[in-house]
């Protein structure tokens, strides 16, 4: 019989995005990586606003989740009054682009960091909670429109990433996840040296299985170190 697990679409939303930023690779790994990794994990202050070695190395908002956020509507036909839910929001910067582009809807996230959600934009900030991404997602089937989840799967164990995915399809008509990947050695070398949270190194091979596997059908995206 047929193998009828299916996922979605492969798209590109994030990707522009992410090569507007300079990466130095070999230099990441010279600089102490494990005991930045130690600290970065802890998703603080040090992740978001602190030195770029840690993380982000400031993280504030700047409207450059606008374009994805249009984008994003548009691909999945969301109006007015549509319901979206961020899993892993950080400071909502995506979810306040959704908050002003679908006037009359609802919007939700939730991040594992205290202090993202703390130091969230006063104007989304009501719509946001701490809550991890391993445990069961606090809402109802189909309570959503679409979910979104960005760069942050890939941060769970493959056994508490599976049923992630199958909370991330529950909740939500429709679903956009954006994880790390790789197609090849240089960009797995280069993934290594750079991440500093990520636990789940698959390639985009390996991913697809996954999100079969798991009974995820919504579309995806992979972001390349190139």
């Amino acid at each position: 019989m047929a193998d009828e697990r299916r996922t979605g679409r492969l798209l590109e939303v994030v990707t522009p995005l992410h090569k507007k930023t300079p990466r130095d690779y070999a230099a990441r790994m010279r600089d102490d990586k494990p005991g930045c990794m130690t600290v970065a994990k802890r998703f603080d202050q040090d992740f978001f606003d602190g030195e770029r070695k840690f993380g982000y190395g400031g993280y504030a908002y700047d409207g450059r989740w606008e374009p994805a956020a249009r984008r994003l509507i548009e691909l999945h036909g969301l109006k007015p009054g549509a319901s979206v839910l961020d899993v892993g929001c950080g400071k909502g910067f995506l979810l306040r682009e959704f908050q002003k582009l679908l006037p009359g809807g609802r919007v939700a996230g939730f991040d594992v960091s205290r202090y993202a959600v703390e130091h969230a934009q006063e104007d989304v900030k009501p719509s946001l909670f701490v809550h991890d991404a391993r445990q069961p997602y606090p809402f109802q089937d189909q309570e959503f429109d679409l979910a979104v989840s960005i760069t942050t799967l890939h941060n769970l164990p493959v056994f508490d990433l599976r049923k992630s995915l199958r909370e991330f399809q529950r909740v939500a008509k429709r679903g956009f996840l954006v994880v790390e990947s790789y197609r090849n050695d240089r960009e797995l070398y280069n993934l290594q040296c750079w991440a500093l949270t990520c636990l789940a190194f698959f390639s985009v091979e390996e991913w697809v299985w996954l999100f079969q596997d798991a009974g995820y059908a919504g579309d995806y995206e992979f972001i390349y170190f190139e």
